[in-house]
């Protein structure tokens, strides 16, 4: 298994920044790999369950592991047939905009591979 963080700053608010993250059905406007977010519940919570859809039509199940809302950080794990990524993500504040950080643990070809997308969703996420 290997470990890789990527992070992105920008004049979005934390606040902003967290509640993109929180609210699930807000994925798909800052993550261009994402088209639909599929679950029971709409915001982060620990145990959730559901599926993330890309925009080629595949279907991942996720569990939500952790969320803390005060510090705005929260964990989940992606599945996609044997294949299994923990992503864990914070926000903080960054000068008078935030900054936000993904690490990734997994199989190294499949976080190198998806690395690309995720750093350009983190920009996006950050954005005004």
């Amino acid at each position: 298994m290997a470990r890789v963080t990527l992070s992105a700053q920008g004049a979005a608010s934390p606040d902003t920044v967290w509640q993109r993250y929180a609210d699930i059905h807000q994925w798909a406007s800052w993550s261009p790999q994402i088209r639909a977010v599929h679950s029971v519940r709409r915001r982060l919570s620990p145990g959730m369950s559901g599926t993330v859809e890309s925009v080629a039509g595949i279907r991942a199940p996720f569990v939500v592991e952790a969320v803390d809302h005060d510090r705005r950080t929260w964990t989940w794990r992606v599945r996609l047939a044997r294949i299994q990524i923990r992503l864990h993500h914070e926000v903080k504040p960054q000068g008078r905009g935030s900054a936000t950080s993904l690490t990734m643990h997994g199989p190294r070809l499949v976080l190198l591979a998806y690395a690309p997308l995720a750093r350009l969703a983190l920009h996006r996420l950050v954005q005004p």
